[in-house]
């Protein structure tokens, strides 16, 4: 397979070459930033938006640069250059920001220069906890249903994916909406579903509670009135004993992501394909790094062959650090003792690098995170199951990560890791995943161990339904994020996509800038609403302590890695409602450009179609795509016939707006900058 940096054919190519910076390791490029620095940083973002454009060059770092990119609006993050117009970038390293007269003078023959004409520059963006190597083995077979305005639009595409996709694959839609964006405010029917898709198995995972399967899956499953249920699930039955096609979690999603395992893979030359469309989806998106969290059924070493085969071939386009998630149910530390001898944190190059353990440690320790049901009760027997495996993992330097949604499963974790750290004292990090509703007492105690904790944006798809169980105040900060940053702890941003939330760091940044979630919920007062410099701080230089980067990533500082993206609107000023609006024009990854679109088209890499043809990727916009929903919103007319007011959400369908509390009226919201006219009847 050739090289990706091989596969650029427009122009001049002196800066498409192979940098050195790309392949360098951080501790080769250490900074010496300590934990307490990057914290301070956090603290300092409130002095960026005022401070003047003054230039910043890298010591070291003689010669011409290889890029320089000028006239722009250039957000850093850097205090010490917060603001600047322009940046030169050598050998994969930021070089110079400044004035672009100043930077300018860091120009030679071999130069490459590109115009930004005043577009906002940011570093690239940083998930410090998704699911792409998993995701990516599986992105060409999923419909995607972000940004689908109705019922109407969901079932529209379900039905004409279903005539594409051939037997025996299935129609899979998993992950990135909830029912509260549609019009209608409900999710399809099974009734509806098997009427999209009467003949093609269908897949639709809602959210870690339930999945809506059809007629043709139950059939291809074999599910019938003998099927038991799994351990915390349910298959819904009918009267007569047969099964509905709806799965609960109860509250383990084990029944939901065991049935979707089922289902047909795809060739491994066809997950190779998948992964790299994926990641250009991450591209379009401005993400330049992530950490995989990993997942059950992700064996190591075998299930990362596909982003090992990217990797030797030169064709990853997005910085991956990968945690190790226990797989075997009672052999949890086995699997951790057979994996110490076959690799160590940090292990790998600066594009795919090992970075500890979890998020899964111990399956006892799992409190799944379904606000559908009730908070679930960890085992009595969690404790002497997981203590032994942090102390084999605090022992041997390895980091590591524990899923922890409720502060009632932190308080037992933390519980473990001091006794652990009162015996074998931590020498690295460690992190909490999610803590929605972690208490102030447990912030101070992560604190006093050195650890951090990585939030999602979880609840911009399930606010609702954590106010529906446990109520408005208590939902007021879930998570305590400003809390979390005045206590000093490290804070990193993600998505936890594929299955629930989605993958688009915009929606996340919209809902840490206005507490909404998608479906237009306020959830938060202005205590928990972060400030927009401080939401991209920790998705970005937040998000880089947690795989032990944040001296050589996260701010667009010089001898810092040049990854960073321009983007489709200047997020620091455009209205709230447009944030989720925005993508990347232009993404470079170590000094090289992994994605251009528009004005940068020509920039753009090189990517084959989504294989298999029959691939939703192949016939619908992505949401990072930000495309218009394809053809008209086709809704059943419920005005008077002289109706001459067809709206270009819903149609003649203007009940559906009238009959919903949707922010119809307010121009900048969702539905009205969507331009739904429903009111003008």
């Amino acid at each position: 397979m050739a090289s990706f940096w091989h596969q650029f054919p427009h122009g001049d190519l002196s800066i498409l070459m192979p940098a050195a910076g790309l392949g360098r390791r951080p501790e080769d490029l250490a900074m010496g930033i300590r934990r307490r620095t990057f914290v301070q940083g956090l603290a300092s973002t409130g002095a960026l938006a005022t401070a003047t454009s003054r230039s910043a060059w890298g010591t070291n770092m003689t010669g011409s640069a290889d890029l320089i990119l000028r006239n722009g609006r250039i957000t850093t993050l850097d205090p010490q250059t917060p603001a600047a117009e322009a940046i030169a970038i050598k050998d994969g390293l930021v070089q110079a920001v400044g004035p672009t007269d100043e930077v300018m003078k860091a120009a030679g023959s071999a130069t490459r220069v590109i115009e930004l004409s005043g577009r906002r520059v940011i570093p690239g963006l940083n998930d410090s906890h998704t699911h792409l190597i998993r995701g990516g083995l599986n992105f060409n077979m999923e419909l995607r249903w972000e940004n689908v305005p109705s019922v109407a639009d969901a079932l529209r595409l379900l039905r004409e994916q279903a005539v594409r996709t051939p037997p025996p694959q299935w129609v899979r839609v998993i992950g990135g909406w909830s029912e509260f964006q549609f019009a209608e405010r409900r999710l399809p029917t099974l009734e509806e579903i098997n009427q999209a898709a009467p003949e093609t198995p269908v897949f639709i995972l809602h959210l870690y509670g339930q999945a809506l399967l059809n007629k043709a899956a139950l059939y291809a499953l074999g599910f019938d009135k003998t099927t038991p249920n799994p351990p915390g699930g349910l298959i819904q039955k009918d009267a007569n004993g047969n099964p509905t096609g709806l799965l609960i979690a109860k509250p383990s999603a084990l029944i939901l992501y065991s049935t979707l395992a089922r289902g047909p893979k795809l060739p491994i030359e066809d997950q190779i394909n998948s992964t790299r469309h994926y990641m250009r989806e991450m591209n379009r998106l401005g993400i330049t790094s992530v950490i995989d969290a990993g997942g059950g059924g992700q064996n190591y070493p075998d299930d990362y062959n596909v982003i090992q085969r990217l990797h030797d071939a030169g064709e990853l386009t997005v910085r991956i650090a990968y945690n190790l998630f226990a797989q075997n149910a009672g052999a949890e530390k086995s699997d951790y003792e057979r994996w110490m001898t076959l690799t160590k944190p940090g292990a790998g190059s600066s594009m795919l690098r090992m970075n500890g353990g979890g998020e899964n440690l111990t399956w006892s320790a799992a409190d799944f995170e379904n606000f559908l049901e009730p908070r679930p009760d960890l085992a009595p027997t969690m404790e002497s199951e997981l203590e032994p495996i942090v102390e084999l993992l605090a022992t041997n330097k390895w980091p590591f990560r524990i899923h922890a949604t409720y502060d009632e499963s932190i308080d037992r974790f933390l519980s473990v890791f001091e006794r652990v750290n009162g015996k074998s004292p931590f020498e690295t990090r460690f992190i909490i995943d999610h803590a929605e509703t972690i208490s102030d007492r447990n912030i101070d105690r992560i604190n006093a161990l050195g650890g951090g904790i990585a939030i999602q944006h979880r609840m911009a798809f399930q606010g609702e339904y954590f106010v529906q169980r446990y109520g408005k105040d208590a939902a007021r900060q879930t998570p305590p994020i400003n809390k979390m940053l005045k206590a000093g702890l490290p804070v990193g941003a993600g998505t936890d996509a594929t299955r629930v939330s989605s993958y688009d760091p915009w929606v996340a940044l919209f809902w840490l800038t206005t507490g909404q979630t998608v479906g237009g919920l306020p959830l938060y007062d202005e205590q928990n609403v972060l400030d927009r410099e401080t939401a991209l701080r920790i998705w970005t230089a937040g998000s880089a302590w947690f795989s032990g980067e944040a001296d050589v990533k996260g701010t667009l500082a010089p001898g810092m890695y040049a990854d960073l993206a321009v983007l489709s609107a200047d997020y620091m000023a455009v209205p709230p409602q447009q944030i989720r609006r925005i993508n990347a024009l232009m993404t470079i990854v170590g000094g090289r450009i992994v994605f251009g679109e528009g004005d940068y088209a020509a920039f753009s890499p090189p990517l084959p179609p989504a294989s298999p043809s029959w691939s939703p990727v192949n016939a619908v916009p992505s949401p990072a795509q930000r495309a218009e929903m394809p053809g008209e919103t086709r809704h059943a007319r419920s005005c008077h016939d002289g109706c001459g007011n067809h709206c270009g959400v819903h149609g003649h369908d203007h009940a559906i707006a009238w009959k919903k509390p949707l922010p119809i009226a307010d121009k900048g919201a969702f539905w009205g900058a969507l331009g739904c006219s429903c009111f003008a009847v």
